[in-house]
């Protein structure tokens, strides 16, 4: 076997992991059903910023808004 092979998948599933992490805030607002576009952008742009990706989080945990029809 090639080890070149071998961390070559290494590389790639530390990719994958990563990548999921970083988008874990917008995947959070889809499964929630909050406006999870403006999640997805601030995540996007500023999540490489700590800050950025924690108010994206906060974004995809806020409450939602309960609209009762009489």
């Amino acid at each position: 076997m090639n080890p070149s092979w071998t961390a070559t998948k290494v590389v790639a599933i530390v990719v994958a992991v990563i990548t999921a992490a970083y988008m874990l805030p917008w995947a959070i607002a889809a499964v929630r059903d909050v406006p999870h576009w403006a999640v997805f952008w601030v995540n996007l742009l500023l999540g490489w910023t700590i800050v950025g990706w924690i108010i994206a989080l906060v974004m995809a945990l806020r409450r939602q808004r309960v609209i009762l029809v009489p």
